[in-house]
């Protein structure tokens, strides 16, 4: 009978352990819903309409603010880590520029489009006649920002 009840209670304590631990999963995909909000993902479908038609032989820029493109994955920590920089960046410069996410491995084509061979790598697009500028490697916000000033802004 004691071996019984050690083992429904085992069974209760190691199910209530469950519906912790994925109840705390679903709160943290739910947070993070709500910071993307700014910084929009892109795939190859939505790039070529908002960024650049890849189906036609000359690159134009399409849009009419400049833009930064983070090419980013899920399983790279230093793209994690400049995630929340550049959602506090579309926030701040919110009307001035458009920052775009594009998930690598999701969109492989769009990474080879650009010859993205190492991660993070951040696509800077000013408008008007400047070309685009590819950084690679992770960066603090004030390096964002001079950036962001330096190629996009003029300043």
């Amino acid at each position: 009978m004691k071996t019984i009840y050690k083992t429904a209670l085992t069974a209760i304590a190691a199910l209530f352990m469950f519906a912790a631990c994925g109840n705390a999963g679903a709160k943290t995909a739910e947070k993070k819903e709500k910071t993307d909000k700014n910084v929009m993902e892109l795939n190859s479908e939505t790039f070529n309409k908002k960024v650049y038609d890849l189906t036609v032989e000359e690159l134009k820029y399409l849009g009419d603010k400049p833009a930064i493109v983070d090419f980013t994955a899920s399983w790279c920590g230093p793209c994690q880590r400049i995630a929340p920089i550049l959602e506090e960046l579309a926030k701040e410069y919110k009307g001035d520029i458009v920052i775009y996410k594009v998930d690598i491995d999701k969109e492989r084509g769009l990474a080879q489009a650009f010859n993205v061979s190492s991660i993070p790598a951040v696509l800077y697009i000013p408008t008007g006649d400047a070309e685009p500028v590819m950084t690679v490697g992770s960066r603090n916000k004030e390096k964002f920002t001079e950036e962001i000033k330096t190629l996009l802004l003029d300043k």
